[in-house]
């Protein structure tokens, strides 16, 4: 009789074989591994589902090269990952510098080489519910409006998410369950990182005062703003398509939309006619000359364009065209 697995194992196999049934992935999936409880328990589940599906398993780790003895800690996931038996594992050292703090700087970093490497298959994610829940607070308190709110998406490709219901304590315990010893990042205890502050001080304290439930309820209001921004998404991705000509838009098609489908089909054409770096404020300008219309001039946006009201149409041209 074959004797069952930890209900916290049980429960990320689950998760893992659930996203695979959405995603469909073909000949192999990759796993990114930090050697955090949340990657190695994700790699674990990852590869017990793959095998049993017919797939192959890559591991990636990335080495930021930010402390001493990074290398050595790379090492000893890939170490890690081999006992698993994953069917490959690659150690990806990176450069981190550019824009943005060292936080987004390491981010961009690790992504572009997790990219690279897939290679086309998808890359599993151990985010798990907390990290969601503080995405979700980070969006909050940065104003950057629902999306942001909304948090991670399962899958958004290339990257998969299985782990978003699932809380880190559970990574932690199917780890002590398999017998694998989870490497302790000191970034995630280093206080100037906003995200470190947001869970150590911040999250506890709304747990307490709320009386508990906080970080699932976060994680719940994310996945109900995703079901709403995709309607939003599906009726504005029709209303462009009506209003489309040549590059231009037609106001009547436009204006009688709500605010909410206006604005996203606004985004969508001065992303695809090539502003760069479109910020609430140039959004906001731009439907003005739908909402507010009174004959004002062009509104300057980024990149040296300019969006005009003209003969029942809107345009986006280049500064004094």
């Amino acid at each position: 009789m074959t004797e069952k697995p930890h209900p916290a194992v049980a429960d990320i196999r689950r998760a893992v074989r659930d996203l695979f049934d959405e995603a469909q992935p073909e000949g192999r999936v990759a796993v990114a591994v930090s050697g955090g409880a949340d990657s190695l328990a994700l790699a674990a589940a990852a590869t017990y589902v793959s095998h049993k599906a017919g797939l192959t398993v890559t591991g990636l780790i990335v080495d930021h090269r930010l402390q001493t003895g990074s290398a050595d800690t790379a090492a000893r996931a890939a170490e890690q990952l081999a006992t698993l038996g994953l069917d490959d594992v690659r150690v990806l050292p990176v450069t981190v510098d550019g824009k943005g703090g060292l936080e987004a700087a390491a981010r961009r970093a690790r992504y572009a080489a997790l990219r690279a490497a897939a290679d086309g298959a998808w890359v599993l994610l151990g985010h798990t519910r907390d990290d969601q829940a503080e995405t979700v607070l980070l969006g909050l308190g940065r104003g950057s409006g629902p999306r942001s709110i909304a948090g991670m998406r399962p899958l958004d490709r290339p990257w998969a998410r299985p782990l978003l219901t699932i809380p880190r304590t559970a990574t932690q315990a199917a780890c002590q369950a398999l017998g694998i010893t989870p490497w302790q990042d000191p970034h995630n205890a280093d206080p100037r990182f906003t995200r470190v502050r947001l869970r150590h001080e911040v999250l506890p304290l709304l747990e307490d005062v709320l009386q508990g439930g906080v970080t699932a309820a976060l994680a719940r209001t994310a996945a109900q703003l995703r079901d709403d921004l995709a309607a939003l998404d599906d009726l504005a991705a029709d209303a462009h398509a009506r209003a489309s000509t040549d590059d231009e838009l037609e106001v009547a098609e436009l204006t009688p939309l709500p605010p909410a489908v206006r604005r996203r089909v606004l985004r969508t054409w001065l992303t695809r006619v090539g502003t760069p770096e479109l910020t609430d404020a140039h959004l906001r300008a731009t439907d003005a000359l739908l909402s507010d219309w009174h004959g004002q001039r062009g509104i300057a946006l980024p990149g040296g364009l300019v969006a005009r009201r003209a003969h029942g149409r809107l345009t986006c041209t280049r500064l004094n065209s």
